[in-house]
């Protein structure tokens, strides 16, 4: 059974039966406006809500993957466009202030707005349909693709124009939001973290494999070429180029084959709520830490190798420097369902406490390999701080439901209430907290660009930003324990959940 089919089985223990049979449900390829959803209940699930959701889960997963491809583009993109002839670039190989600065604003700029588009795109998917609003965000990549293609092929093109073009890869950042909302209606409750740790995986995956295949076709364009400008700038062009058949094939898949939920509405009340509530913005904090550092490094990851270690563009295949910065996101990609598991088993607060204490030691073992000159052990580093970033990036999403339903039942308990609308209620707030929490923490990339970029400019080293960064995460680790783990704030133990500040 693939991983897909194992998240959206038909066992009965992950759907109840509803007090009354709902009307047969057909399965159809072909999308359209599904009037009745009843995932919850188990006739339901089995006659075919089981395969619809599997249908929608596995071109949400294309889509967003591919989102999150053209997202990064840059980080790997500005290590060649020196070579291509744009002179605002032109030292970096040589570790030129300037250029490194350069190259981190245009990397940084689409988290940016990948992190501020999170929002609307979370409210995107109850007003417009999962189907609509998928291909609409898949047509979007188009824009900044092909406007990089042309641009690049344009050697007196000035750097604001690819500022505007960096920014228009933000696009891919949303993706993630609408893709997880539309996804988050499919499923039974029983069902929801798999095929949402899933559809987050493949998202993230898009970034390594785009650090990966990037480098390699712009070294192909220089072999089929000339390693000159001209031959930078069409292997440039043939890296970009080649997303759009996909591009394509992820606009027709969603308008054929997806479906839209009428029934799936916002909960504006809910919204409400986990916007007052201290835990929305603690979390978020957290988040920042976890989740900011792994796209911030991942689209820093290329500019940092070839600003510290000139001396690999003499290497071959590795010239391009991004066929080992792929690495950071890959093995940060496939920690974080781990991250989940090991929460599940310890406590998500425990972990993540783990985890700040892991990434401020793996810091300072960066800072070691710079003063030792060793590449390897930079390598090895940075591979550990991205291990520990994914495992955070589980442990923190593991955290969020478990906080609102310990401070739901107390709630609950002290009032009187109905301990199953309390519960309820306390999904919602959580699922609201979610969106939030994930717009914030994806602005925690930029925001760790752009430290590394202002300490290249003034002090002509990243070493402040970096010895900056391992204080963050320790006093991130202080915040975890603050609120969750003291024991005066402690609360009673439950089975797969993390303790509590009530």
């Amino acid at each position: 059974m693939t991983a897909i089919a194992a998240a959206t089985g038909t066992e009965s223990e992950t759907a109840t039966d509803a007090p009354s049979d709902p009307p047969p449900f057909q399965h159809q390829t072909r999308g359209r406006w599904l009037e009745q959803w009843e995932p919850d209940n188990l006739k339901f699930w089995e006659s075919g809500g089981a395969q619809t959701a599997r249908k929608n889960l596995i071109f949400s997963v294309f889509a967003e993957n591919l989102g999150f491809s053209i997202w990064v583009i840059w980080g790997t993109v500005v290590t060649s466009m020196g070579a291509a002839g744009f002179g605002f670039l032109a030292g970096l190989g040589k570790g030129d202030p300037t250029a490194v600065s350069n190259a981190l604003l245009l990397s940084s700029t689409p988290t940016l707005v990948g992190a501020a588009l999170r929002i609307p795109y979370t409210f995107a998917i109850p007003k417009f349909g999962g189907r609509a609003f998928t291909a609409f965000s898949a047509a979007m990549l188009l824009i900044p693709t092909l406007g990089l293609a042309y641009f690049v092929n344009q050697p007196g093109t000035p750097m604001w124009v690819f500022m505007i073009l960096a920014a228009l890869a933000g696009v891919g950042g949303g993706n993630f939001s609408s893709s997880m909302s539309n996804i988050n209606f499919f499923f039974p409750e029983g069902k929801k973290g798999a095929a949402l740790g899933i559809n987050a995986a493949g998202g993230n995956l898009g970034v390594a494999q785009t650090q990966l295949v990037l480098p390699l076709l712009i070294t192909l364009g220089t072999h089929i070429m000339a390693k000159d400008p001209a031959g930078y700038r069409f292997g440039i062009t043939l890296s970009i180029l080649v997303w759009i058949p996909f591009i394509l094939a992820a606009l027709v898949g969603a308008l054929r084959y997806m479906d839209s939920i009428a029934t799936a509405k916002s909960d504006g009340k809910s919204y409400k709520l986990a916007l007052t509530n201290q835990h929305t913005w603690v979390m978020a904090l957290l988040y920042v830490g976890t989740f900011g550092s792994f796209i911030g490094f991942s689209f820093a990851f290329p500019t940092l190798i070839k600003a510290n270690f000139p001396s690999l563009a003499n290497i071959g295949w590795i010239s391009t420097i991004g066929n080992l910065a792929f690495l950071g996101a890959f093995v940060g990609s496939f920690s974080r369902p781990f991250g989940g598991w090991v929460s599940d088993k310890i406590g998500g607060a425990k972990i993540t406490l783990f985890v700040f204490g892991g990434m401020a030691v793996s810091v300072a073992l960066i800072m070691a390999s710079l003063e030792l000159k060793s590449f390897p052990l930079y390598l090895i580093s940075f591979l550990v701080l991205f291990v520990m970033t994914g495992i955070g990036n589980g442990s923190t999403y593991r955290m969020i439901p478990t906080i609102f339903s310990v401070i739901s039942k107390k709630y609950a308990a002290e009032h009187g209430l109905d301990l199953t609308e309390s519960t309820a209620s306390a999904r919602r707030q959580a699922g609201a907290a979610i969106g939030v929490i994930g717009a914030v923490g994806a602005s925690g990339g930029w925001l760790l660009q752009q430290a590394l970029r202002l300490s290249n400019i003034h002090y002509h080293t990243m070493a402040p930003a970096f010895w900056g960064y391992a204080v963050a995460f320790l006093l991130m680790g202080a915040v975890t324990w603050w609120f969750y783990l003291r024991s005066s704030f402690a609360v009673e133990r439950v089975p797969s959940l993390a303790y509590a500040k009530v």
